[in-house]
């Protein structure tokens, strides 16, 4: 009797060792749940042109202040993954000057970034 216990526990151990290992396979590819469209937490991201629906970020951006843009024309998905109320600006002119209104947390705007020069990110 004890032999036939110990051996349902052991097959039940092993099942769910199974299961878990499957579950866990399966997975892998998920992104984690505070990733936003391929833009991780706590960051801006900025979306290849005409990238519509948003799906793979070409620029990521974690530092606050400014940050310089070059070479990005027509329409780009700018999304802020940022936390804590943290808010992102696009700015016509280098170095953080001139600047648009501030994008919220959690928003993103589809701008035409031909105009814009820097993108500021800020507490």
């Amino acid at each position: 009797m004890r032999k036939m216990i110990r051996g349902a526990a052991a097959f039940a151990t092993a099942a769910a060792a199974v299961v878990a290992l499957s579950g866990a396979a399966g997975a892998s590819g998920a992104q984690p749940a505070d990733t936003w469209a391929g833009c991780p937490d706590g960051a801006v991201c900025i979306y290849p042109q005409n990238q519509n629906p948003a799906v793979s970020p070409s620029h990521v951006f974690y530092s606050y202040g400014a940050h310089n843009l070059t070479n990005q024309y027509g329409n780009h998905w700018v999304l802020n993954n940022q936390y804590g109320g943290a808010t992102a600006r696009l700015c016509a002119g280098s170095n953080g000057v001139n600047c648009g209104n501030p994008i919220a947390q959690g928003t993103g705007v589809y701008a035409d970034l031909g105009p814009i020069n820097s993108i500021t990110l800020n507490r």
